[in-house]
């Protein structure tokens, strides 16, 4: 369940979500999500429906097709993406993934609206090397490059960083550098983590465009688990301030993840705070997760991993 400040400064309930998943064979899963909203009584509506159904192929291979349903005025659902995903391993290294995203148009069916093209690339000493492309079709229905990503991530032991690159086209077509992401995950003492995340961009808000990269954002977490089991995750974002860039970075928002385990399963709790217009912090959202499985809520610090994993336990947020 989600939480939100109220007109009278009260926290109140406006978004609750419902996840549940089915072994349907020895290699298909089938996942589905409602997200039910509140109306003017507090009452929950459905707002929307997301079923998935994953195929595990001989070989490693999989196939999975996400469907996303929207109520009409009438309440009868309607399907208003589509996305189909097929992933090969084309050697022992090296793994393709092709996504292809369809969304409803105005004759009431589904098109094509975008592709996403993967390829990782596993490397010497634990390293992957990845490069994902997204292309959109033009006005004549062409498929054009809008994105290319390239990362490369090295593991060791106690550590694991990732180098990020991002490029689109500029004015004339030619494709360019907007951004580039570092970070950097590491253990310390036993039950402690820490993650280091700077972005850097050649767009600084509050400031024109002037060329090369700037850092423009610095995530810190650390997380730490108690010997009860009890796990707090806590994350400093570092922003600009807009009304003088040049001053550096300065804390934004404070996000706080709390899991505690129960003998009947574990409740997670979110809190974010937000700096205000007088540079003082305060509550803006509280969140609270519930879980039957005990394992099921699980908080991630790493870059690639930031939303809570639920298994194949029904998970109520």
């Amino acid at each position: 369940m989600l939480q939100r400040r109220g007109s009278d400064g009260q926290f109140e309930p406006y978004q609750d979500i419902e996840k549940e998943a089915l072994q349907v064979d020895a290699a298909t899963v089938r996942t589905t999500t409602r997200t039910f909203g509140r109306d003017a009584d507090g009452a929950k509506t459905l707002v929307q429906v997301t079923e998935e159904e994953k195929h595990i192929l001989p070989g490693g291979d999989s196939n999975v097709v996400r469907t996303t349903s929207n109520p009409d005025a009438n309440g009868a659902l309607q399907v208003v993406q589509r996305q189909i995903e097929e992933t090969k391993k084309t050697s022992k290294d090296v793994e393709e993934t092709k996504t292809t995203t369809m969304l409803a148009n105005i004759n009431g069916g589904l098109a094509p609206a975008m592709k996403v093209l993967e390829r990782r690339v596993g490397g010497a000493n634990d390293t992957v090397e990845s490069q994902k492309t997204t292309l959109l079709p033009d006005s004549a229905g062409k498929w054009q490059v809008s994105e290319i990503r390239q990362a490369t991530t090295r593991q060791d032991a106690n550590s694991r960083s990732t180098e990020e690159r991002v490029s689109r086209p500029d004015a004339d077509g030619k494709l360019s550098e907007i951004s580039r992401t570092l970070s950097k995950e590491s253990e310390g003492a036993p039950g402690e983590k820490h993650n280091t995340v700077e972005t850097y961009s050649v767009d600084v808000p509050g400031s024109a465009r002037e060329g090369g990269l700037h850092l423009v954002e610095r995530a810190t977490t650390a997380q730490r688990t108690a010997s009860t089991g009890q796990q707090t995750t806590e994350k400093r974002l570092e922003q600009p301030n807009p009304g003088d860039p040049s001053s550096g970075l300065r804390v934004t928002t404070l996000t706080t993840d709390t899991v505690r385990p129960g003998p009947s399963g574990a409740q997670a709790t979110r809190t974010i705070q937000m700096r205000d217009a007088n540079g003082d912090f305060g509550v803006v959202s509280v969140g609270t997760t519930k879980s039957d499985n005990i394992h099921a809520i699980q908080v991630q610090i790493a870059p690639s991993e930031k939303s809570e994993k639920a298994g194949t336990a029904q998970k109520k947020q």
